[in-house]
């Protein structure tokens, strides 16, 4: 029976450890503290995070980083990103040399800007850095430990690794998909917290789907161009840890982001929100890093800049927002054709095949076909 040790008691890291227990898999959720351990296992549910869901009989929750991870099949850090290093320092002399390690973390660390993979390889021995893996995707956790439909995606430089998770992980209603683009699956999953930020400062101010869907787009943009800059497949921001995370944080009610946003419209305070609540919102400082990695690469990134300003600056929200949506295409701005361009070179250099799709889509990008030049529209008239 295979063995798992997820390191993080919050409410991804739960929904996770009720997923996989469901799945029949031994699990072990590691706590920080005893007293924590032993609520967790007499009530077999965490009131803290996602109350109402009862534990599967193949979850505990336990104090002792060696009982946790001892024998682990795989070590899941879920936990905020802030403390990520930390966790993983207080843990990583119980990890075995089979291991895999996932991060299923999406942020970055504030200082350095690095993507957690990044950090967890900075704090263990060489020697398990081929073990890790990066795990995101459109997945609200409540309705994930709900057994809910969910669809995900799990990132290792190394395909035989990347699948090797994807087979412990996969079950019933909660499907993995591989991927070797471990940047853009973190950076897509980090940036659309960001990106959220912003629509919920749109949203709250009272402005419709039409003002949020701009903004998305546009936000997209700026995640493919910081993504890219740094090694990234631009193609992986439009699949499901890029867009498909993006469009469900955008909408979604469980969304920690985008209800910070929508209270920052309200005029609270920042810390009077996150006082109020139990979650992390790892958008807040995702964003400081986010800034940080444009202007190490000289980048143009307008929406990560105004929502910078409104969290550390105290820039008012309103004329914040009005900007995020009408800030003007001029030459720094990646329009849809840059775009569509960008990717297509990227598919014509890097893929021995180019699908049999590539020569239709460079007409529509080139403006040719019935509709406008580089419109959406002439994108699907096949």
């Amino acid at each position: 029976m295979p063995k798992v040790a997820i390191v993080g008691n919050g409410s991804w890291g739960t929904a996770l450890a009720i997923v996989l227990a469901r799945k029949g898999t031994e699990v072990r959720l590691w706590t920080r503290d005893a007293e924590t351990a032993r609520r967790l296992n007499e009530t077999r549910e965490n009131t803290v995070y996602l109350p109402g869901l009862r534990f599967p009989a193949r979850l505990s929750a336990t104090h002792s980083a060696e009982e946790a991870l001892g024998g682990a099949d795989m070590v899941i850090f879920a936990v905020p990103s802030e403390s990520m290093r930390r966790n993983v320092r207080q843990v990583r002399d119980y990890l075995g040399e089979s291991s895999l390690i996932v991060s299923a973390t999406k942020g970055l660390e504030v200082g350095s800007s690095k993507r957690m993979t990044q950090v967890i390889a900075e704090e263990i021995d060489p020697k398990y850095h081929a073990n890790i893996c990066a795990l995101s995707g459109p997945n609200m956790a409540r309705e994930a430990a709900q057994g809910l439909l969910s669809v995900t995606v799990i990132a290792s430089g190394q395909v035989s690794v990347a699948e090797k998770a994807q087979q412990l992980i996969n079950c019933h209603n909660f499907y993995v998909f591989t991927s070797t683009d471990v940047t853009g699956v973190e950076l897509g999953g980090a940036l659309k917290n960001v990106m959220t930020l912003g629509v919920g400062m749109v949203d709250g101010l009272g402005n419709g789907n039409n003002a949020k869907a701009a903004l998305m787009i546009r936000g997209l943009s700026e995640i493919i161009v910081l993504g890219t800059t740094f090694g990234a497949n631009p193609l992986t921001f439009i699949g499901l840890s890029g867009l498909g995370d993006l469009v469900v944080t955008s909408f979604s009610p469980l969304s920690r982001n985008l209800h910070v946003g929508k209270e920052l419209a309200k005029g609270r305070a920042l810390k009077e929100i996150q006082d109020s609540m139990p979650h992390v919102a790892e958008g807040v400082s995702t964003v400081f890093a986010a800034r940080q990695l444009g202007q190490k690469a000289g980048l143009s990134l307008p929406i990560i800049e105004q929502i910078y300003r409104v969290i550390y600056e105290g820039c008012d929200v309103r004329k914040a927002a009005s900007e995020l949506v009408e800030y003007p295409v001029n030459g720094k701005s990646l329009e849809i054709t840059k775009l569509l361009r960008f990717m297509l070179d990227y598919v014509r250099t890097r893929w021995h095949q180019p699908p049999l799709w590539l020569p239709r889509i460079e007409d529509a990008a080139r403006g040719g076909g019935q509709s406008s030049p580089g419109s959406i529209d002439s994108l699907f008239t096949f």
